[in-house]
C-alpha cells in the first residue's frame, strides 16, 4: 500500500486496506464505524484492552502509545494512520510518519499539545487569519507571577499540557490567587489568559486534504457546564452571518498555514462587542462535531477517513437543524443515590428526531462522557423542543 501523499488509498476486499488509529476512545470508535462503512478495516493501538474503539475495530493492538513493538505492528499493517486525541506522544507520530502516511502529522499535533506553542502559532498566523488569542503570559515560576501586569487579571490559569474538559484550569482574580493555583498545580508551567467579556463560544470544524483542498462545516454554538461540553446547536442561534463568515475564513487560513491534513476543530470566543478571539484547536474530530453524523451529508468521521486516505473531501452541507446533547454518567444515578440504573432510553428515542449514540462504556461515572443524543428536525425550534423533553426525562437541568 502506497504512502505517497498524492496517491489515493482505496478500500479493497483482498487484501484488505487497513487504516490505523492511535487511541481507543469514543472518537476512535466512531471513526472505525465510518471507515468500515466505506470498506476499510481498522486497527487501533491503545493500552487498555477494554476500550470503545477496540470493541468495534477489526484489530486491537494492546500497547502503550510509545511501545516500539506496538507502533511497528500498526505501521506495517496500515496504509494511513490518524490519532483520536491530541496527547499521543508527538515522537510516536513522527516515527509512524516515517513509515506510513500520518494525518495529522506530528508537527501539527505537537502544536496543539502545548498551549504556549499554540498561542504563539495563533499570534503568528493572525495577519492571515484576522483573529488573535486572548492576552496571555507564561507562568513558570513565582518570579513570573510577581511580573503579571494588572491588565491580565482577572484571568484563567491553565496548565500548558494535558488539560481538557476543564481540567488543569483555575479562575484567578489576583496575583495571590495565581500563586495559590500555581502551587496547587504542583508548579508545572502554566499559561495565564485574561478573562474576556464572553457572549458565547463557537467551534469551527474544518478539513483539509493532502492536495490542499479544504472545507468548512456550518458554525456550531456551544454551551459548557463545569468545563465539559453540554450542548452544541447548529445553526447557532446567536451567530450572525458576519461572525460565521469571519470564523470560517479564519479557520481556512489557520488550516492552510499549518499545512494540515485531516479534520481540525478550532474554538473561538465571541465577545460581547461581537469581536472574535481564537481560543484553542483540536487536531482530530471533536465533541462539538458529533452533530454531523446525523445532520450533514458527510460526517466529521467520514471526512477524516477521506482526508487520510487521500480521497476527495465530502460535501459539508447540513440538511437539518440540529442540537446535540452530551450524555454524562450522571444520568445513570438518581439524586442522592450511588447505585446506577439504566436511563429511560426508550422514552428518549420516542422523541421526534432523536438519534442516540452510546460509546460502549460499561462503567458510568459522574462527569464521564458516555454518549450523546442528536436531535434533528425541520426547524431549530423543533429540535430544541425535543432537547428540552430529553433533559426532563434524563433528569438534566435544561
Amino acid at each position: 500500500m502506497s504512502s505517497n501523499p498524492q496517491t489515493p488509498l482505496l478500500p479493497a476486499a483482498s487484501p484488505s486496506t487497513w487504516l490505523g488509529v492511535m487511541g481507543g476512545g469514543q472518537l476512535g470508535r466512531m471513526f472505525a464505524h465510518a471507515a468500515q462503512a466505506m470498506g476499510y478495516k481498522v486497527a487501533v493501538l491503545e493500552p487498555s484492552a477494554d476500550c470503545p474503539a477496540g470493541q468495534v475495530a477489526e484489530r486491537l493492538i494492546t500497547a502503550g502509545y510509545d511501545d516500539p513493538q506496538g507502533l511497528e505492528q500498526l505501521a506495517k499493517l496500515c496504509g494511513a494512520i490518524t490519532t483520536e486525541f491530541e496527547n499521543v506522544p508527538a515522537d510516536s507520530m513522527a516515527w509512524l510518519g516515517e513509515r506510513s502516511f500520518v494525518a495529522p502529522n506530528a508537527a501539527c499535533v505537537s502544536i496543539a499539545q502545548d498551549r504556549i506553542a499554540e498561542k504563539r502559532f495563533f499570534v503568528e498566523c493572525a495577519p492571515r487569519s484576522g483573529v488573535m488569542p486572548a492576552p496571555h503570559k507564561t507562568i513558570a515560576s513565582h518570579a513570573d507571577i510577581d511580573a503579571i501586569g494588572d491588565e491580565l487579571l482577572p484571568g484563567i490559569l491553565k496548565t500548558v499540557r494535558m488539560g481538557y474538559d476543564g481540567k488543569g484550569q483555575v479562575r484567578v482574580r489576583s496575583r495571590e490567587d495565581v500563586r495559590a493555583a500555581f502551587d496547587e498545580l504542583k508548579g508545572v508551567t502554566c499559561l495565564l489568559e485574561k478573562m474576556l467579556p464572553l457572549a458565547y463560544e463557537v467551534s469551527v470544524l474544518t478539513a483539509r486534504g493532502a492536495d490542499g483542498a479544504s472545507v468548512v462545516y456550518p458554525i456550531a454554538e456551544n454551551v459548557h457546564r463545569d468545563g465539559i461540553l453540554f450542548t452544541t446547536t447548529v445553526p447557532g442561534p446567536n451567530v450572525s452571518e458576519a461572525c460565521a463568515r469571519q470564523a470560517q475564513d479564519a479557520a481556512r487560513a489557520i488550516v492552510a498555514e499549518l499545512g494540515y491534513v485531516g479534520v481540525l476543530c478550532i474554538e473561538f470566543f465571541v465577545l460581547q462587542d461581537g469581536s472574535l478571539v481564537v481560543n484553542e484547536m483540536a487536531p482530530r474530530p471533536h465533541n462539538s462535531g458529533h452533530y454531523t453524523i446525523d445532520a450533514c451529508v458527510t460526517s466529521q468521521f467520514a471526512q477524516q477517513v477521506r482526508a487520510m486516505a487521500r480521497l476527495p473531501l465530502g460535501e459539508v452541507r447540513q440538511h437539518s437543524p440540529a442540537v446535540m446533547l452530551n450524555i454524562l454518567g450522571d444520568v445513570w444515578f438518581e439524586a442522592g443515590s450511588d447505585t446506577p440504573r439504566e436511563p429511560a432510553w426508550d422514552r428518549v428515542l420516542a422523541l421526534p428526531g432523536a438519534n442516540l449514540h452510546l460509546y460502549g462504556k460499561d462503567d458510568p461515572r459522574r462527569g464521564r462522557k458516555m454518549g450523546h443524543v442528536t436531535f434533528v428536525a425541520p426547524t431549530l425550534e423543533q429540535a430544541q423542543a425535543s432537547l428540552a423533553q430529553a433533559c426532563a426525562i434524563l433528569g438534566i437541568a435544561p
